[in-house]
């Protein structure tokens, strides 16, 4: 990508982002608030600016951040879904709400610190690349908002349990 109005179109056809794209808020906000724009490693962007979310989020009594998560894995599939149409490419780089959500997921019952912050980033990231099963399986046969979604949930539970086990480990 040489900026970041443009994308990489399934066999890297490369194509600009329709002009105004971002001015619909659907989309700003599936692009994570601009994050997916960034040039190199968008759902990388993306998850940094989840940390970012984050730091007040952590705070919640854990039955709001349940419902929190809840809330935004819906409306995530739906914004997600919304711009993957628009743009007409399933699970287009740029769209890293879903990158949130799976940060989110990675984080509940986290301890507090920013040891833990970074650890639960770095754990994320790895599963959301890497995408061993069942997450492969999810990114190459759910379709839609639901199967943006659905893989970073999936990476989410698996950074969550290994942070947890590091933390059982630790403490």
């Amino acid at each position: 990508m040489s900026n970041s109005n443009e994308f990489n179109k399934e066999a890297g056809v490369t194509k600009k982002l329709p002009n105004g794209f971002l001015s619909n808020p659907a989309h700003f906000a599936a692009f994570g608030f601009g994050s997916g724009c960034a040039p190199k490693a968008p759902g990388t962007a993306g998850t940094a600016v989840a940390v970012l979310l984050y730091l007040p989020l952590q705070f919640l009594p854990l039955y709001a951040y349940i419902l929190m998560l809840l809330v935004t894995f819906i409306l995530g599939v739906w914004l997600c879904d919304k711009a993957s149409k628009f743009l007409g490419v399933h699970d287009h780089g740029g769209i890293v709400w879903d990158e949130f959500v799976g940060y989110w997921v990675t984080m509940i019952l986290a301890p507090p610190g920013w040891e833990w912050i970074v650890l639960g980033f770095i754990l994320f990231r790895i599963f959301d690349i890497w995408k061993p099963q069942p997450i492969r399986y999810f990114d190459r046969h759910v379709h839609g908002g639901l199967g943006i979604m659905i893989d970073d949930v999936w990476a989410g539970i698996y950074a969550l349990i290994v942070l947890q086990g590091i933390h059982f480990l630790v403490a």
